[in-house]
């Protein structure tokens, strides 16, 4: 038994496990496409394990013919060749929290608030 990805359009629209790629076409119809859920990044995490189609498949997933990538989360982000992940046009700083804003092309510091009071006491009966 394997996985494989229904995909219409180069999106991901299913994920089953199957006996092939075959019995899925003529059972369910459709285009199907066999997936590994040891691959993640274009490296199998199985030892001596060959990577499959860059990345395992989900639903929202594009496939372009060679891999899976998950959905491009922002208009500018760039996808990684070897990697079929999306990055940042400017790396993340590793000094603080970052959530990427889109909007000035940056990373923005995530202000935490941390709170200076002593937590109430609980009553006791």
């Amino acid at each position: 038994m394997a996985h494989f990805a229904k995909v219409e359009d180069g999106v991901v629209i299913q994920v089953i496990v199957a006996d092939s790629q075959e019995w899925c076409e003529e059972n369910l119809g459709g285009t199907w496409v066999q997936t590994s859920y040891n691959t993640h990044s274009g490296i199998n995490n199985r030892e001596g394990g060959e990577p499959l189609r860059k990345n395992f498949a989900g639903i929202g997933f594009e496939y372009d013919g060679i891999g899976f990538s998950p959905a491009k989360p922002f208009a500018s982000w760039i996808k990684n060749e070897e990697t079929y992940q999306w990055e940042a046009p400017i790396p993340m700083p590793n000094d603080d929290i970052y959530l990427w804003d889109e909007p000035t092309l940056s990373w923005a510091k995530v202000p935490l608030q941390v709170s200076t009071e002593t937590p109430a006491e609980t009553p006791t009966e």
